[in-house]
């Protein structure tokens, strides 16, 4: 009960949220964006912008929808194939986040990033700038790894050149309270004695027990599996934003969670 009771002020407490959304979440087995599932996130979205929450979404989908429109089965693996998917597929994403969020009286803007930008003050200092008027002109950031231009070091670099710690970067840079990372999981699992898994709830620490309880099985239309999520997770919490890990087709998911439901993984914020 007292930590259920955390989680909910935790939750309600929360001024600026960070929405990270996961290809497999956006995305079709068959790798075709999913519709009715974006309009779902964009709709729960719109209601916390308009409840008065400071939100920006991080999101993957680029690539996919990339693949939709030049009719690939399956995600490339060579670099300037996945870089041209990026392009194709970049302006059909956001104009699907531009329609459906107008739909809602809510307006958006892109911000296109590389993990070289946190590392180059002057760029950094331009980023946060632009982030920060977004959001205090009330107008949602849709944000995304420039895959058209990341190198090959990078994208071979899975615990780099990813969405989730983009995601984790980027709550550091606009001081974000929390960050909601929406996959196809219910969040993180341990096994029972029973020979099953259930999900983890909660987590104060992330531990090196804690990464052993990664299957590090991962989708072709996503660059990041579990492990990654929890890298991402653990370097929010160290600067104050308390994580969430949860299935982002669950139906009303977003909701519940700002409702204060146990639902997904909770990682804590380091000192709260």
């Amino acid at each position: 009960m007292r930590m259920s009771l955390k989680y909910r002020e935790i939750i309600a407490d929360a001024r600026r949220v960070v929405v990270k959304i996961g290809s497999r979440v956006l995305v079709q087995k068959n790798g075709r964006p999913d519709a009715r599932c974006m309009r779902l996130l964009t709709q729960q979205i719109a209601d916390l912008h308009r409840e008065g929450k400071e939100v920006a979404v991080v999101t993957s989908g680029a690539i996919g929808a990339g693949m939709e429109a030049l009719r690939m089965s399956a995600r490339p693996e060579r670099v300037p194939d996945l870089q041209m998917a990026a392009a194709v597929g970049q302006t059909r994403l956001m104009s699907r986040y531009d329609k459906l969020f107008a739909e809602r009286g809510c307006m958006v803007g892109q911000v296109l990033l590389t993990h070289d930008d946190f590392r180059h003050t002057v760029r950094l200092t331009n980023a946060s700038r632009t982030l920060e008027n977004l959001l205090r002109h009330r107008v949602i950031p849709i944000i995304n790894e420039n895959d058209v231009v990341a190198d090959e070091e990078i994208r071979a670099d899975l615990t780099l050149g990813d969405n989730d710690n983009m995601a984790a970067l980027l709550v550091k840079v606009i001081r974000a309270d929390l960050l909601v990372m929406l996959t196809t999981v219910d969040g993180l699992r341990e096994p029972t004695p029973a020979g099953r898994t259930r999900r983890v709830r909660y987590i104060e620490n992330i531990t090196r027990k804690t990464y052993g309880l990664v299957s590090g099985e991962k989708g072709n239309l996503s660059k990041g599996g579990m492990g990654t999520k929890l890298k991402a997770a653990q370097k929010a919490a160290k600067v104050g934003c308390s994580v969430v890990i949860a299935n982002g087709r669950k139906d009303g998911v977003l909701r519940r969670i700002m409702n204060g439901e146990c639902v997904g993984t909770m990682i804590v914020a380091t000192g709260l």
